[in-house]
């Protein structure tokens, strides 16, 4: 079993085997007319429950083709123009040369004598990113699985910022339409169940500053203590920018830490036209940024950011093992004194390889690219009158619904729209999202690819009229 383990005698070896892996996904890329075969749980399950795990194949190739089976063929691609869902976007090529390396060497970031040069990249593109932001010469940060470590770890720091040993007393301001993570966030660290307070968002599903000076006024009056207030630059659902300038205007009259959950909007750190929708993101104290999102990394990338590094010692423990105090007097760089992970993956390789092959002005053209198409896609939407849209977009996310001309039982259109989505999802020729919007539910564009066109944009659109349409003359055979 000694011949499996990479080394110096088993080097062509893995050579060959990930030569072998990798001409199967590019031959399954390069074929892939849509993005899911549609294939349904009661019928992929089976394949996968009669694999004897105990026994193995002892053959890469007839693993790769076990794979091909159960997985590869059915895996719903990103990359597919017409997969139109989440918050996935496709990836770029140098992250993925990145991504094969930092698995081959396997780092662990956690400390200097695992990592070594590793550290040091990470903290070159922590600081890369803390300057496009605006943070400041003491700003630092770390990279994290992903959005919710990053808002998770944000908000502990937060926590132990304001200074209280009652927890009940602890409020954090929110938008309605934030990211759930806040409340997760706020029930993680022991916070009562009225500690997340919930801002109203105005017609953009913004939120109302008027409304959050007015509960950061009686969260005063009532003794409390407002520990954060999360603004979201680039909400899951709508895309939506908070006003930046004015929340950090009021969180510096109260004396409450800002957090921006950037997780979404950060890809306009890079942008060469749009940038300014970030304004007054340089007042944080605090910051997500997923770079799996709109930087075009494979998962996970992500980090948090803090204007001042001090902070991140509400994360810190020294275990005599790993990372001893006396070595933050030798001035040994480990990550895991920030971090509230141990072993961590060499993620920031990925971010490294695309700035250093592409540029950041290349990443910022392809996130404006899918922002200029959530602009046009928004037209299309707005002149159709079988959908209602919901807001003109800010990033690259549309929220609309179909609704029929002759229905106007909203609960009917409610089901037109779940089966018109079911069904085009059963089918593979398109993946949409969906949400409720006022109790109704509503279908999502999330336009992070930018091969995705107008024309795939309108034919969609097409496709999710017909499905709601048939759906609708079924119900009223029904009914007859």
């Amino acid at each position: 079993m000694r011949s499996h383990l990479l080394n110096d005698a088993t080097a062509e070896q893995y050579r060959r085997s990930v030569t072998e892996g990798v001409e199967r996904v590019a031959a399954r890329i390069a074929t892939t007319d849509r993005p899911f075969t549609g294939v349904a749980v009661d019928a992929l399950s089976p394949r996968i429950d009669e694999i004897d795990l105990d026994r193995p194949l002892h053959d890469t190739a007839a693993v790769l083709d076990e794979l091909e089976d159960v997985y590869l063929r059915d895996a719903v691609y990103f990359h597919h123009p017409r997969y139109l869902a989440h918050l996935n976007c496709p990836v770029v090529i140098p992250a993925v040369l990145g991504e094969a390396v930092l698995s081959a060497v396997n780092s662990s970031l956690d400390t200097w004598d695992q990592s070594a040069g590793g550290t040091l990249i990470e903290r070159k593109l922590i600081d890369w990113t803390a300057a496009r932001i605006g943070l400041g010469p003491a700003a630092d940060g770390v990279f994290t699985s992903g959005g919710t470590q990053s808002n998770l770890q944000a908000l502990l720091l937060a926590r132990e910022e304001a200074k209280t040993e009652n927890l009940a007393d602890l409020r954090v301001f929110a938008s309605e339409v934030s990211h759930f993570s806040v409340k997760k966030s706020a029930k993680l660290l022991g916070l009562g169940p009225d500690a997340v307070v919930s801002i109203p968002v105005d017609h953009d599903k913004r939120m109302q500053t008027v409304a959050l000076a007015r509960e950061l006024e009686r969260c005063a009056q009532d003794g409390l203590v407002p520990m954060a207030v999360v603004a979201t630059s680039g909400t899951t659902d709508f895309g939506s920018i908070d006003p930046l300038p004015e929340i950090a205007g009021l969180c510096e009259q109260y004396g409450v830490w800002m957090h921006v959950d950037a997780a979404y909007g950060c890809g306009l750190l890079a942008s060469l036209k749009y940038r300014d929708r970030l304004t007054g993101i340089e007042a944080a104290d605090s910051v997500t940024v997923d770079y799996h999102k709109s930087f075009f990394q494979p998962v996970s990338s992500s980090a948090v950011l803090v204007r001042d590094a001090a902070t991140l010692r509400h994360a810190t423990y020294h275990a005599e093992y790993l990372n001893p105090r006396r070595m933050v007097q030798e001035r040994i760089p480990n990550q895991v004194d920030k971090s509230l992970q141990t072993t961590r993956r060499f993620d920031a390789l990925k971010l490294w390889m695309t700035l250093r092959v592409m540029g950041a002005d290349g990443i910022g053209q392809l996130f404006d690219e899918v922002c200029d198409l959530a602009a046009e896609g928004w037209k299309l939407l707005a002149a159709d009158p079988r959908f209602d849209v919901v807001v003109e977009p800010s990033l690259s996310t549309l929220v609309f619904r179909y609704i029929p001309a002759a229905v106007t039982d909203p609960a009917e259109i409610d089901r037109a729209n779940l089966y018109a989505r079911k069904a085009l999802f059963a089918s593979g020729d398109a993946v949409v999202a969906g949400t409720k919007v006022a109790g109704r539910h509503y279908l999502k564009f999330t336009l992070l690819n930018p091969e995705t066109t107008t024309a795939d944009i309108a034919a969609v659109l097409d496709l999710i009229a017909g499905h709601a349409e048939q759906y609708l003359g079924e119900s009223l055979d029904r009914a007859s």
